[in-house]
């Protein structure tokens, strides 16, 4: 299997990433970013150094070959104007997944959207909207599959920390809370291994429903096993 990732710097990517390394059927994994990540040594690692994103074209063969992508990237919507958080969550999304599907459209495309993000692009929450609407295009690109995964809660696991000062503090803070209702509630709060187990699935054996939920993300990963 040959995954093109997207966001591997971020929290979800890095685990992904690990995910990929472990599993013994990823035969390459296409690392598109600004930067290369630190701390991989993996011969099966092709790291394409793109500047922006929204200059991004698949004409290198690698692509064409890929099994799936994995689109990571996000930020938080606090404090942007819809414009400016459209730009990143639609425009750039859109652009690089337009350019997958035409280097190979026989691929995956898992992109991880998040909770309550609102499929009727109606909705009075600004993000929701956009993540809706970005969810909705992706479904009509001719991919073979696309798999819009809504995680809540994911709990960083294996040393993986987010970017974002704001959620590190968070997690930290919320660590012990979230361990009690993942005890109590396994399918309700992921982990980063889950999330990534998930995405390798997706690929392997395709998905009951293009939106897939928590608890949904959660069977998946364990499915097959």
């Amino acid at each position: 299997m040959r995954v093109v990732l997207i966001g591997a710097t971020g929290m979800v990517g890095q685990g992904a990433l690990r995910a990929c390394l472990a599993a013994r059927d990823v035969t390459e994994i296409i690392v598109v970013g600004r930067r290369a990540p630190q701390g991989y040594d993996d011969p099966r690692l092709n790291v394409v150094i793109v500047p922006d994103l929204a200059g991004f074209q698949a004409t290198d063969v690698v692509f064409s070959k890929a099994d799936a992508c994995f689109f990571c990237v996000g930020v938080s919507s606090f404090g942007m104007t819809e414009a400016a958080y459209r730009a990143i969550t639609y425009d750039l999304t859109l652009h690089v997944a337009h350019e997958l599907a035409r280097a190979n459209p026989a691929m995956t495309m898992v992109y991880v959207s998040g909770a309550g993000a609102d499929s009727s692009e109606q909705g009075k929450s600004m993000w929701a909207r956009v993540r809706g609407r970005t969810e909705n295009a992706l479904q009509r690109l001719p991919f073979r599959c696309v798999a819009i995964f809504r995680p809540s809660a994911i709990i960083p696991e294996d040393g993986i920390q987010s970017r974002t000062a704001a959620y590190r503090w968070m997690y930290v803070a919320l660590r012990p809370l979230l361990s009690v209702v993942r005890r109590l509630s396994p399918e309700s709060v992921l982990t980063t291994r889950i999330v990534g187990d998930a995405m390798l699935n997706a690929v392997r054996l395709g998905v009951p429903r293009a939106v897939l939920k928590p608890a949904d993300i959660y069977r998946l990963a364990g499915a097959g096993i």
